[in-house]
């Protein structure tokens, strides 16, 4: 598959120049969009400076820090109008290993969405502490509990989607813009009918730079569940 790697990124001088290069080398069908919120560290000058030297590289340049949902939202507007078969989401600091993305290409075969689960079999996360650890996991467990969804991992910001698939979203109407992005869409495409598939990955806390986690992402992703229970139960999705 002609597939996009949209990769959100602010202050990520450090890791993207080598993220790109690993992430490519993966596929000969892989190329990347980097949708970079004007980030005061030259991740931009960075990236363009690998697009002058590599056509599989592009870069969307925003003006301000706008959120991961609408860095997605752009990126796979961007993806639709390129026609590329299916995009992927990664994030630039490596807590997702580029090594994973075939997997995730392979297991495509029989889904139209490919979320890579750090919760399928057992819990997968390195480096994090016992606090966050549970606050991701019970997340994840209230997310199923509202909502239904049937994934254990529907925080989890690495997955797989296919363009026909995300061309049936009105990608204008989606409203939440931290990691309850990720659970808004992935529900919004299921109860379109089409299939899931979680494969395990393992998640490794960044290295470099710093987390981008905050109360207030915790608190929309708290309440976004239930929005889309009630919009659900009244055809509103």
């Amino acid at each position: 598959m002609k597939t996009l790697i949209i990769i959100p990124t602010y202050n990520e001088r450090e890791n993207i120049g080598k993220l790109i290069p690993l992430a490519l080398e993966q596929s000969e069908g892989l190329e990347i969009l980097v949708v970079d919120d004007n980030s005061p560290d030259g991740t931009a000058q960075v990236v363009q400076g690998i697009c002058q030297t590599d056509d599989r590289v592009h870069l969307l340049s925003r003006e301000g820090k706008m959120g991961l949902g609408t860095a997605y939202v752009a990126g796979f507007k961007y993806a639709l109008e390129k026609d590329y078969e299916a995009v992927m989401e990664m994030d630039a600091d490596f807590s997702h290993d580029a090594k994973e993305i075939p997997n995730f290409i392979a297991a495509a075969a029989e889904a139209d969405v490919v979320q890579g689960s750090r919760y399928c079999r057992g819990v997968n996360v390195i480096n994090w502490s016992m606090g966050r650890l549970l606050l991701s996991y019970f997340a994840n467990y209230y997310t199923r509990l509202v909502t239904g969804l049937p994934v254990m991992d529907g925080t989890g910001g690495f997955r797989l989607i296919k363009a026909a698939a995300l061309r049936t979203i009105d990608l204008d109407r989606i409203r939440s813009n931290g990691y309850s992005f990720q659970i808004e869409l992935l529900y919004k495409i299921w109860k379109k009918g089409f299939t899931i598939k979680e494969i395990p990955i393992i998640f490794y806390e960044r290295v470099q730079g710093k987390s981008k986690m905050s109360k207030k992402i915790v608190y929309e992703a708290i309440f976004m569940v239930w929005k889309l229970r009630l919009k659900s139960l009244f055809r509103r999705l």
